[in-house]
């Protein structure tokens, strides 16, 4: 299995290179073995509501509420992984060891041990940083 963090998630929707050599890699996986997690959905929800938010004129809020729905059926088409017993378990465990990484980020990642899955993320820096993850950046050209 294959999970993709927030960042990852969040690239899928642009059109830049990275995004490019992400889908490709992508292209090869079956779609069955491809999921995100409902910590990106919360990370991502949370910034839908701010932009929601700053929408003043009835055509800002047309527009947001548009790009809203099409975040929405995105997430139709890819299975969602929860916050678990399991994952609350690697999640206590990552935390008693006091590793440098913020709470979202630790949540992705127990989630992903739990899981027994890869995590695709631009963010090695700190998935790195946790023991017995396994994490791989497939953004760029020599990824």
């Amino acid at each position: 299995m294959i999970i993709l963090d927030t960042d990852c998630v969040s690239l899928l929707e642009r059109d830049n290179s990275a995004a490019q050599i992400l889908r490709g890699r992508l292209a090869g996986i079956s779609p069955l073995e491809v999921a995100t997690t409902i910590i990106t959905f919360e990370e991502q929800m949370r910034g839908w509501l701010a932009y929601l938010a700053k929408a003043r004129t009835i055509e800002q809020q047309i527009v947001a509420y548009e790009r809203l729905n099409r975040f929405l059926n995105n997430y139709r088409l890819i299975p969602v992984l929860p916050f678990d017993a399991g994952s609350a378990f690697e999640f206590s465990r990552l935390r008693s060891l006091k590793i440098r990484v913020g709470s979202m980020d630790l949540k992705i990642a127990s989630i992903a041990l739990a899981n027994n899955a890869l995590l695709i993320t631009r963010n090695l820096s700190d998935f790195e940083q946790i023991p017995q993850l396994r994490v791989e950046d497939w953004t760029s050209p020599q990824a």
